[in-house]
């Protein structure tokens, strides 16, 4: 299983991905490729993403039972920890420490 999540990206990209992957809602993209359709239609969305962000996840052998990168910008990093993969958040650049 395949899961795309893109926010932001021009429609020209939303249109690339809905040739190979099914829109369930805005943005957000699921099917089953291959391993090499999953990382040529990722270069697409890197080289397609202009001022958007997007999260690719799929199903793969790992201790949680998928992995998944990101691109553009986002307030979320992705870490590996001890090899399980987990998310960082950058602080948030508007605001005070109280959160307002």
């Amino acid at each position: 299983m395949l899961v795309i999540v893109v926010e932001n990206v021009p429609p020209r990209l939303r249109g690339r991905l809905a040739i190979w992957l099914l829109e369930t809602r805005a943005g957000v993209y699921v099917g089953k490729v291959s391993r090499r359709i999953r990382e040529m239609i990722w270069e697409q969305v890197v080289a397609g993403i202009e001022d958007g962000n997007a999260v690719m996840a799929w199903s793969t052998n790992t201790e949680a039972g998928f992995d998944f990168q990101t691109c553009g910008k986002n307030r979320r990093l992705p870490l590996d920890h001890d090899g399980m993969k987990l998310v960082s958040f950058f602080p948030d650049p508007v605001g005070d420490e109280a959160g307002n």
